[in-house]
């Protein structure tokens, strides 16, 4: 058994290889204005070296990305030139960041569907939705509108992710300025977004009655949490609770008619069950002082979905697994490093973020399992030359065998 998850993880890293012919697609984007053909940079290029900064926690600025440039090894090991600093700042006016999705698409296509999650209740693929927004320091005008406690003016940017439970990967971020209302509200985000055969688990955010309808239109289906204030009074149908429901923590599953009469998008096209479930309850607290400010808990989360015949307890579980998404986005930032944008730029940012979701479909792919730290350390060991195969072989061979298959 041990043996046979060894031979895979040997097959896995085959991908390393894999991606070089797949960036090379790229070399040509970009040169159509260079008409001397004295163009130095090129896209495929910049791409390693954005994935150098992914993959080595010593470079952590565009100006260590350049110096590494420099460097013999790193050129003959990238194919890449000596790069300056205004090489690198004027890449993101030429490149494409949409020419990656190519490149993403077919590692996704790598990535077994384990279908874990559900117990197979659920037959559309789970999907987590989420915004997270990153900081930097200001240098556009279009940031000033955020300004911190003592009236600092920073530059923020929203992640608006889809992240695919049972694979354990992202398979789509796009960048949006923080501002969450109008084109960049989440919301809105997500509706330009829709693709049938999924079922999105959804915060309460996202708790928009025309937005349900939407999803339901493209054949897809919702797991979201709901408001602990939401209006639950004009209950259709009350489902008594079986002993695994019970167990899960169930408290009630109900067919609930929502929203108000007299205007169409004001109510749900479809009937929605509301599952309660038991949780810990906590207060709002502020967040100046370190707190969290977001909104307070009763002890009872509220869950709203159009999956009628689902089990209550199975449910629960797929809004439990929306927790994923958070890990994530907190490997994105602490552990990939892209608390540090390498530009201000909206197209800069976007390449840099189609890189880490290559990045991560990399760890994926070499190491069969969701990366922890000390895991995507040693591949970092590994591709920086301080550690060899072998030694990261007996790495992801020590792996647990259950967080290797999760």
């Amino acid at each position: 058994m041990r043996g046979e998850r060894t031979a895979v993880k040997i097959e896995g890293l085959k991908y390393l290889s894999q991606l070089l012919p797949m960036l090379d697609r790229l070399h040509d984007i970009g040169c159509q204005r260079d008409r001397a053909g004295n163009r130095e940079l090129h896209y495929d290029q910049y791409c390693l070296l954005v994935l150098l900064f992914l993959f080595n926690p010593l470079v952590r600025s565009l100006r260590g990305l350049q110096q590494a440039s420099q460097l013999k090894q790193v050129q003959r090991k990238l194919g890449c030139p000596r790069t300056s600093l205004g090489s690198l700042s004027e890449a993101v006016a030429v490149f494409d960041p949409e020419r990656l999705e190519g490149i993403i698409g077919e590692l996704l296509q790598q990535l077994p569907r384990r279908g874990s999650t559900g117990k197979g209740q659920v037959k559309q693929v789970l999907t987590a939705v989420d915004g997270s927004v990153v900081k930097t320091l200001a240098a556009l005008a279009q940031a000033a509108y955020l300004r911190d406690k003592n009236g600092e003016s920073h530059s923020a940017w929203r992640f608006h992710t889809h992240f695919e439970i049972d694979r354990g990967v992202p398979v789509r971020i796009d960048v949006t300025s923080a501002l969450n209302s109008g084109k960049t509200d989440e919301k809105q985000q997500l509706r330009q977004r829709l693709q049938p055969d999924r079922c999105y688990v959804l915060d309460r955010w996202y708790a928009e009655f025309a937005l349900w309808n939407d999803i339901l239109a493209v054949k897809s289906s919702y797991v979201c949490r709901i408001r602990d204030n939401s209006n639950l009074s004009q209950v259709q149908e009350e489902r008594p609770l079986s002993p695994a429901a019970k167990k899960a923590g169930l408290m009630r599953d109900v067919v609930v008619a929502l929203g108000t009469s007299g205007h169409r998008q004001a109510r749900p096209n479809h009937p929605v069950r509301v599952i309660f479930i038991e949780t810990t309850p906590h207060a709002k607290r502020g967040g100046r002082k370190g707190g969290t400010a977001g909104p307070p808990s009763d002890g009872i989360l509220r869950i709203a979905t159009n999956l009628l015949d689902v089990p209550p307890e199975v449910l629960a579980d797929i809004y439990r697994q929306r927790w994923l998404i958070e890990l994530f986005f907190r490997f994105f930032k602490h552990i990939l490093g892209c608390r540090h944008l390498l530009s201000t730029d909206p197209v800069g940012i976007q390449i840099q973020t189609y890189c880490a979701l290559i990045a991560c479909l990399l760890i994926h792919l070499w190491t069969g399992g969701k990366p922890s730290l000390r895991t995507y350390e040693m591949v970092c060991f590994y591709l920086m030359g301080w550690a060899d195969l072998d030694e990261l072989m007996q790495h992801i061979e020590r792996l647990p065998a259950e967080r290797i298959s999760a």
